[in-house]
């Protein structure tokens, strides 16, 4: 069966952050919305129907997962990761930020300090701060040669030496530039946290949507010393499209990590699927394996199209070719504009709602993050705007 990318599916008045915000994000809400991370394709129609029949029911009370959910996470993980782990080594979790502050408030103390990778996803740095931790930044170091950025370990190594932190949070792959990790530089950050003693959260929402000629490695599979100091999350919500139902999981192979931790789910009553979620999940991972690869290659056909077009028509914008999930990470700075000049080119001129790069930390000063899951109608008229706006610059 073919499914259809291209048709357009009105968002507006459902409630969607994507399209219901942008007023008050953004000052207006006339603007073409592809900024947050979720996307406009229909979520697949197993996982639909799955609902609609739980729903048919004329009652909603409480209620348990079935045990074939929690083997239908266990069962895709092997089958596409290659990635082994027993029941008890699993966990439901209610949303992977939420299940960071869980690890933060278990496991560290205010004035602890947490590494973070900049540029990362906002909630890295937000919520340590928020919680009253401290930043402690190993940044992601430019290279030139593969267009993209790479682990800077002797940094890392530097930093745990000297600031002695509890946690590092790691993305990957990473948001917003869809580094899809070597293998050995998860194994080396890995050896590193071992050696100085700290836990690592791997956030791996967009693990199944590595592209073609990219392989996903969950961070405990790379070394006996990843699995014994981390706390994995990962969800089915990036890649078929579920953000709403918060279907994530965590995986801790580490005794010694898990207990304290399943206890302080337990006891805050923290670990108990939503009944959608775990209903939602298991169609997904049992019924849309061939959505997603469709999926997956019409997502690479807009990476393609984006890159090709701002190389032929917008040179001042240099899109970092991601290698995973459908968000592009773009360099504006051969633009020689300033911040609020950026922000007014996209949204006044150009009449788009992207992420503000600044948002990411230190290193996106000068870019801006575009959501390319979406009909190819969509991200082309984005296109069009950027090189009128940039046009008109001149």
């Amino acid at each position: 069966m073919r499914y259809d990318f291209d048709k357009l599916v009105d968002r507006r008045g459902s409630g969607a952050i994507m399209t219901d915000v942008l007023q008050e994000r953004y000052g207006r809400s006339d603007l073409l919305a592809l900024w947050v991370a979720d996307m406009y394709f229909e979520t697949p129609a197993p996982v639909r129907e799955a609902i609609e029949r739980r729903l048919s029911h004329q009652i909603y009370g409480y209620s348990i997962p079935a045990a074939s959910y929690w083997s239908s996470v266990i069962n895709w993980e092997r089958e596409l990761h290659g990635w082994t782990f027993r029941r008890e080594e699993m966990s439901f979790i209610p949303g992977i930020v939420r299940g960071i502050a869980y690890v933060l408030q278990c496991f560290t103390k205010p004035g602890d300090k947490v590494v973070v990778q900049p540029p990362v996803y906002m909630p890295f740095l937000n919520l340590p701060r928020n919680n009253g931790r401290q930043i402690v930044e190993n940044p992601l170091a430019w290279d030139a040669a593969s267009g993209t950025y790479r682990m800077d370990l002797a940094d890392l190594e530097e930093v745990c030496r000297r600031e002695s932190p509890r946690l590092l949070i790691l993305s990957n792959p990473h948001n917003p530039a869809g580094i899809v990790w070597p293998k050995e530089d998860l194994a080396a950050l890995a050896e590193i946290c071992w050696r100085y003693d700290v836990l690592v959260i791997s956030d791996e929402i967009h693990a199944d949507m590595a592209h073609r000629g990219f392989v996903h490695h969950p961070f405990p599979t790379v070394s006996p010393a990843a699995a014994e100091v981390s706390i994995t999350f990962a969800a089915p919500s990036k890649t078929f499209n579920i953000a709403g139902l918060v279907s994530s999981f965590c995986v801790v192979p580490n005794p010694r990590l898990r207990e304290p931790f399943f206890q302080y789910l337990s006891c805050n009553e923290f670990g108990e699927p939503l009944f959608l979620s775990a209903i939602a999940t298991e169609a997904a991972f049992t019924r849309c394996g061939e959505w997603r690869r469709q999926m997956l290659d019409y997502v690479q056909d807009n990476v393609d199209f984006v890159c090709d077009y701002l190389r032929s028509n917008v040179p001042g914008i240099v899109a970092v070719r991601p290698q995973a999930s459908f968000l592009i990470w773009l360099d504006c700075r051969g633009l020689g504009l300033d911040h609020a000049a950026l922000i007014d080119l996209f949204v006044n001129k150009a009449q788009l709602a992207f992420n503000d790069g600044e948002a990411f930390g230190r290193g996106g000063e000068g870019h801006m993050r575009m959501n390319v899951g979406a009909p190819r109608a969509m991200v082309a008229e984005a296109m069009r705007r950027i090189e009128t706006a940039v046009k008109s610059l001149k």
